[in-house]
């Protein structure tokens, strides 16, 4: 059973002091919309501050008064009919207001409103079953051993480091979440706090469900109250960091030209999972980035900077996931470590499982697969020289196996010594005294022993596992 979890209400705030933020702030947006935007009806203003009319209706009529805004013509609607636009003296303070910051988008919201709606939407104890995860790695060939070890991890929804030797489908066993039947969260655009302004939505991260052609237009009546246009319905986020990740990275970043705060990748990721792939090998040191972990993973709670020397207090309620090629010991000392909540070793596949992904890659291709081919070509490639079976090896020899019949125009017809042309362009090949040399002549590829990206002295056959914090 998938989890059955109801968005929480956030019904439109009905008034300035419902949303939290004050006059001056709504004041200031309505005035930088209509200077970057020019002339506006009233309910075209609403949609883009994201407010009902009637909560910025007296602030219109109030800026009308002061001779910043000017009504051009009326549909005869009141307010929401207006066609609004600004005088010499409204352009002037508003490009006063764009000295402070140049965010002109839909209101903030109240990083204490923020705070509250991301607790309340957290997983709710029990929400994961086996049953859902199994659907969830249908994609995939996966053992039942390996559900249940990962599943856990996963219902906590707290830290898991998972390890073992590349190509054998840690990121797509991460990546495969993202299939998870979840309920939906709402997301702001960004929040306010301090007098900043954070953006926190990124449509490069986020998927939001609400349809932006739904917004009324001008000759639409609306009686019914929705959810705070301020915030927008999203699936649950998934975001992943690989090498280029730096620590600046991880707090808030400061455009020097719209003057506006950027979330970090963490708070983008609220409620949802954040994995650091290929862990070990960002621009910082794996103590320097698991030193910045510490206070989340515990207290569950993140200290983020502005330039000013404030500070924002946010929640950090999101699945924090390291996955690494290297041996966990090198990472890290046994204190660090343990902060992380759960360790996985991700194994190579059994024989079994190997013929199996082959198998499934051929379907999903469409990619004629003769009835004992797989074992063929295990016996003549893997087992005289013990070579280990990864994850991604039929993946990326059938590839070439296509792209060798396309280009040579040959039949459609998967064979042993296409596969022995396509496995030599694979892997690298060693001479007998070592030398690398090219791949052997077809249709004999030569038996000599492959190798394999370089990994920590530490690690032989398989790392060594360690047991849960």
């Amino acid at each position: 059973m998938s989890e059955i979890q109801n968005l929480i209400p956030l019904p439109e705030p009905e008034s300035i002091e419902e949303t939290g933020l004050g006059e001056t702030t709504i004041e200031h947006l309505i005035l930088k919309i209509l200077y970057f935007r020019g002339e506006l009806y009233g309910q075209d203003l609403s949609n883009a501050i994201g407010l009902k009319f009637s909560v910025i209706g007296e602030l219109v009529e109030s800026l009308k008064l002061t001779h910043q805004i000017v009504v051009k013509r009326s549909m005869g609607m009141g307010g929401v009919g207006a066609l609004l636009a600004l005088t010499e003296a409204g352009r002037a303070r508003a490009r006063e207001h764009l000295e402070s910051n140049q965010y002109a988008g839909v209101a903030p919201v109240p990083v204490a409103q923020y705070v509250e709606v991301v607790r309340q939407q957290k997983h709710q104890d029990g929400w994961l079953t086996k049953e859902g995860l199994t659907r969830a790695f249908s994609g995939m060939v996966i053992t039942e051993r390996t559900v249940s070890q990962i599943g856990p991890a996963i219902a906590a929804a707290n830290s898991l480091l998972i390890y073992g030797r590349p190509g054998d489908g840690k990121t797509f066993l991460i990546e495969s979440l993202a299939n998870l039947e979840t309920s939906p969260v709402y997301l702001p655009h960004a929040i306010e706090c301090q007098g900043n302004i954070i953006q926190v939505f990124d449509p490069i991260y986020h998927t939001a469900i609400d349809d932006p052609q739904q917004e009324p237009s001008v000759l639409t009546v609306n009686f019914e109250r929705g959810h705070d246009k301020r915030w927008l319905k999203c699936k649950r986020p998934f975001i992943v960091s690989g090498g280029e990740l730096s620590l600046d990275m991880l707090d808030l970043r400061f455009n020097a030209t719209s003057k506006i705060y950027e979330a970090p990748f963490q708070l983008k990721a609220n409620n949802g999972i954040y994995l650091i792939d290929d862990f070990g090998r960002q621009r910082a040191t794996p103590a320097e980035v698991l030193n910045r972990w510490i206070v989340p993973m515990e207290r569950r709670v993140d200290y983020l900077s502005f330039l000013t020397g404030g500070k924002l207090t946010a929640p950090f309620e999101t699945f924090l996931v390291f996955s690494t090629n290297l041996n966990p010991a090198d990472l890290g000392d046994e204190a660090f470590l343990r902060r992380i909540q759960y360790k996985m070793l991700l194994r190579g596949p059994a024989e079994a499982e190997f013929v199996q992904i082959f198998e499934r890659f051929c379907a999903q291709r469409q990619i004629p697969c003769p009835p004992g081919l797989p074992h063929r070509f295990i016996e003549r490639f893997y087992r005289p020289t013990g070579k280990a079976f990864r994850r991604c090896h039929p993946r990326d020899v059938l590839t070439h196996a296509m792209n060798l019949i396309h280009f040579e125009k040959l039949p459609l017809d998967l064979n042993d010594t296409i596969l022995g042309r396509a496995f030599e362009s694979c892997f690298v090949q060693e001479e007998e005294d070592g030398s690398l040399s090219p791949a052997a002549p077809v249709p004999i590829p030569s038996p000599s022993v492959q190798t394999m990206p370089p990994i920590p002295q530490a690690a032989s056959s398989e790392y060594t596992s360690l047991q849960q914090a």
